[in-house]
């Protein structure tokens, strides 16, 4: 019998984080299809992600969801301590008063410190800093792969080289037409990243004006290399951001998000000569090499804000986009509040004080 055969509960168009995660969360309450456009699963962002948890990284609109995620991300052995270190020079002030503000009623620890004491050859005008102890380092790679092996273990099945070509729904059941065969579901869910409005035109549900956005980094050999103790430093006024990585190297952006259409994203050399120039005004290292450059796309709603829930439109079909840059960090408490509304059941402790009406498609209506 073919996978195709069964009329499956949901169908996930698209393997990376968003999906593999929420079919992971939907466990046995569900007969679930996961499909995947490339070779394997997690080629485009979730592949390239910056590898990074922190409870600041997004906004006071965010934080609840990556708060939420750290427990659960410790529980699977996927953080290691790293903190961050928030920058600035002296007309920066406002904008690290404005941070400490947007976050003070919240349980993220802030502290305002001398960032000299934590990066040595910081250059000397860059005299503010804000410390965000409780960043960490994520390993991508286990947690995407964890889930997928979760959902497996739960009877989910996953088809690679299935791209979504469209879909149609009738008598309550969607039939997806994909370059590997036909499936049809009950329930039809929308974790296509970048792809995600093109996924929803070809279903005959509204866009919601999704838009991916090119982001770079490189990896540099410096001299001095990074110390082991040198945490994630990130420019307050969103020029650059850093972070130390095995054997004495950095992974480095400039931070850019240049418009883009869905596609296998690739660095261009402005970018990276942009990277190493902010570099270098904040450190007086030397860039011994550039040993390697990439590129991934975050694609954003309008308001910046994930998309989880039905749109309001098409019966059975359920979005989960959106998620800019911070679709990794939060992907467990994510998982959960989707697989909740999915299912219309309560949500789990870990995530029942999150209000997901922020999050829900119909707020573009």
């Amino acid at each position: 019998m073919s996978v195709f055969d069964p009329i499956y509960d949901v169908v996930i168009v698209g393997a990376g984080m968003a999906g593999a995660s929420l079919a992971a969360a939907l466990g046995s309450n569900a007969r679930v299809l996961v499909l995947e456009a490339e070779a394997a699963p997690g080629y485009h962002a979730t592949g390239r992600s910056a590898a990074f948890w922190s409870e600041t990284y997004g906004g006071p609109d965010i934080q609840p969801l990556t708060t939420a995620s750290g427990p659960l991300l410790e529980a699977g052995g996927h953080l290691a301590p790293l903190g961050s270190l928030h920058i600035g020079r002296a007309e920066d002030g406002a904008a690290i008063d404005a941070f400490l503000a947007a976050f003070a009623d919240s349980a993220v620890v802030l502290d305002r410190v001398d960032p000299a004491a934590f990066i040595p050859g910081l250059r000397s005008d860059w005299v503010l800093g804000v410390q965000e102890p409780s960043c960490a380092y994520i390993d991508v790679a286990a947690l995407h792969a964890g889930s997928i092996a979760t959902a497996r273990r739960a009877g989910a099945v996953f088809v690679t080289d299935a791209a979504f070509q469209d879909a149609t729904r009738a008598d309550s059941i969607w039939t997806i037409a994909t370059q590997a065969g036909t499936a049809r579901a009950r329930i039809l869910v929308n974790a296509a990243g970048a792809w995600a409005d093109s996924v929803a035109i070809r279903a005959g549900a509204r866009p919601l004006g999704l838009q991916a956005y090119r982001r770079t980094m490189v990896q540099l050999r410096t001299n001095p290399g990074a110390p082991d103790t040198l945490p994630h430093v990130a420019d307050i006024a969103g020029r650059f951001y850093f972070k130390p990585e095995p054997g004495g190297r950095l992974w480095l952006s400039p931070h850019d998000e240049t418009p883009t259409d869905p596609c296998d994203a690739a660095p261009e050399e402005i970018d990276v000569a942009i990277a190493i120039d902010q570099f270098e005004q904040a450190v007086d290292w030397q860039v011994a090499a550039v040993e390697r450059r990439w590129a991934g796309l975050r694609t954003f709603a309008p308001d910046r804000l994930p998309v989880y829930g039905f749109g309001r439109d098409v019966p059975g079909f359920f979005w989960a986009a959106g998620q800019g840059g911070f679709g990794i960090q939060t992907a467990p408490a994510a998982a959960l509040l989707a697989a909740a509304l999915l299912l219309g059941s309560n949500p789990d402790p870990v995530v029942a004080g999150i209000d997901a009406d922020r999050y829900a498609p119909g707020r573009f209506t």
